[in-house]
């Protein structure tokens, strides 16, 4: 993922923390906020408590690719905050896709189909 399209400072993570919208359910925490661009912007969290970096690692890839694989159906101007639980980097592929797109609906981030 560029550089461009990510959240790397810790003011950037507080801003969303504290003005945005938050869902969550099963193994992923989601945070939104409006950031005025015209793009979507990543951030990605995994707490120690997680496991060893290699399951942290694994954790933070499975996040990055569903951001990316519904990056179109996302709408545009957002600082999106994925936060991995304990069972991210364990729980099968199809059920972290269902439930990203559930917590993104709970938090109106979908583009309307028409």
């Amino acid at each position: 993922m560029k550089r461009a399209v990510t959240l790397k400072k810790n003011y950037e993570f507080r801003r969303v923390y504290q003005k945005g919208a938050t869902a969550a359910g099963g193994g992923l925490v989601i945070y939104c906020r409006k950031n005025g661009r015209s793009r979507n912007r990543l951030g990605i969290t995994t707490s120690v408590k997680l496991g060893c970096a290699v399951v942290r690692n694994r954790a933070r890839r499975r996040l990055r690719e569903v951001f990316r694989l519904h990056g179109q159906e996302l709408r545009r101007g957002y600082d999106v905050i994925l936060v991995a639980r304990a069972k991210t980097a364990t729980m099968p592929w199809k059920e972290l896709n269902a439930t990203f797109l559930r917590l993104c609906r709970r938090l109106d981030l979908l583009e309307d189909k028409q």
